[in-house]
């Protein structure tokens, strides 16, 4: 994922910052606990294909 474009993508929910995970090829919000995938290089910034994160995973 490129750099510029993560500058610029927020949550599509409380438009905070999205960090990138690229073990996962996930978007991830950390105030909504929610991880947005990437496919073929594109993220799908939809909530109802958002992974809800664990509440015991470490942070």
């Amino acid at each position: 994922m490129e750099s510029r474009l993560l500058d610029i993508l927020v949550c599509p929910l409380c438009k905070g910052r999205l960090e990138h995970d690229r073990e996962q090829a996930e978007l991830v919000c950390r105030a909504d606990r929610l991880a947005f995938p990437i496919r073929d290089g594109i993220p799908v910034m939809l909530e109802s294909e958002a992974r809800v994160l664990d509440e015991t995973a470490p942070t």
